[in-house]
């Protein structure tokens, strides 16, 4: 076997959520790569016609949908923190280095695969986390809270005139059919949206590069919501969850109450926005914010119950241990395989999968996560990416 650096001695478990976490991203991703953008959120627009693409869809909200992207919010906070402590938070050259670097990362990311990548606004949310490293962990907890509250108010402006359209039967007006465009069934929308996912490779890379700037204003917009996910992470981090400090019923307990709180309203949101067939001027907010606050408790719901339960011992704990050492260079993967299967340059398939088939995909890219991962580590350590990621922003720093 290679011989290899170990470092610091590395939370197995921690690395597992880490791992969990990727391979839940996967379970939405797939869905940016197999349909028209509208189709992501929205089941009726494209791919969702049978009962069994309505279940995935309404399975994919109520569990999956933006909790795995909160998890990996989460686990991006407390690393970053677990590092500014090792440094000393006060020193923000080396942090602000590996935030460049990894904006760096996202937008050839974003470019050459996958225009939803997350990269970028972890890397522009993650400026501030020294910081917020020098709270205490109450304090920390009340700024997720208030992180939280500047989304879900924003959108409630952004979104507001929409809705009231739409109750009062305004279906014509600005703001509705804007709204449609993003998330209903606007034609001339629909259409663009299909050609812009069978364009081909040296298209996609010249549009891409030629929006980065709009890019960068698309995503300011859910800086607040990913900085909850990270200050959250940090907070539990410093209240030492995260490092398995507390007691498993503590842990369960925890899960247990976010649960019962989160589940009810995302069933009804779920049964209120498919009762009213799905109009873009509903599936926009409800998916966006409506939903957020208890996206974000059943992610931490998922964070306890998994930290409860996963063992360094355990054959499965290791197993996404070893998928979450790799957590960059899995996510990147995960899009190149994505865009194997779907693009135009590979073979073919956005546009021509249900709902249903496009999930059952997404298990390529988890199996092949599964598999090498391991390997890689036992072999080589930390993933390519990772090891791109730490000398370039050494030479920064």
């Amino acid at each position: 076997m290679a011989a290899h650096p170990t470092g610091p001695k590395r939370i197995t478990e921690l690395d597992a959520l880490r791992g969990l976490a990727v391979i839940g991203i996967v379970w939405m991703n797939v869905y940016v790569f197999a349909f028209p953008l509208q189709a992501y959120y929205n089941p009726s627009v494209w791919g969702g016609e049978t009962a069994v693409d309505q279940i995935v869809w309404a399975t994919s909200f109520v569990f999956i949908e933006d909790k795995f992207r909160t998890l990996f919010a989460m686990m991006f906070g407390a690393g970053c923190l677990i590092l500014l402590e090792r440094e000393g938070v006060t020193k923000w050259r080396p942090h602000v280095a590996r935030m460049v670097v990894l904006f760096a990362l996202g937008i050839a990311h974003s470019v050459f695969l996958a225009s939803n990548d997350v990269l970028r606004v972890y890397a522009v949310a993650g400026l501030a986390l020294p910081f917020l490293a020098q709270f205490s962990h109450r304090a920390l907890y009340a700024i997720a809270i208030g992180f939280v509250a500047v989304h879900v108010g924003g959108g409630i402006v952004a979104f507001g005139s929409a809705m009231v359209d739409y109750f009062a039967g305004r279906t014509e007006s600005d703001a509705s059919l804007f709204v449609q465009r993003g998330f209903g069934h606007d034609g001339p929308a629909l259409r663009y949206a299909l050609e812009l996912g069978r364009e081909g490779f040296a298209d996609r890379i010249i549009r891409r590069a030629g929006d980065i700037p709009a890019q960068l204003w698309a995503i300011s917009a859910s800086i607040p919501i990913n900085l909850a996910g990270m200050t959250l992470g940090m907070a539990l981090w410093k209240d030492r969850m995260l490092a398995r400090a507390w007691r498993m019923f503590r842990m369960q307990r925890l899960a247990a109450i976010c649960a019962l709180i989160a589940l009810p309203p995302l069933l009804a949101l779920a049964w209120w926005v498919s009762d009213k067939g799905f109009p873009g001027s509903l599936v926009g907010p409800v998916s966006l914010i409506l939903s957020a606050p208890f996206d974000t408790l059943l992610a931490l719901a998922y964070a306890a119950l998994a930290m409860a339960f996963f063992s360094a011992s355990g054959r499965a704990t290791r197993l996404l241990a070893s998928v979450g050492k790799l957590s960059l260079t899995n996510y990147v993967m995960t899009s190149v395989i994505l865009s194997v299967i779907f693009a135009s340059w590979g073979f073919g398939l956005f546009g021509d999968v249900t709902r249903a088939q496009a999930f059952a995909l997404s298990f390529v890219p988890i199996a092949a996560m599964l598999i090498w991962s391991p390997l890689w580590a036992m072999w080589f350590g930390k993933g390519p990416l990772e090891r791109v990621w730490r000398s370039m922003a050494k030479g920064l720093s």
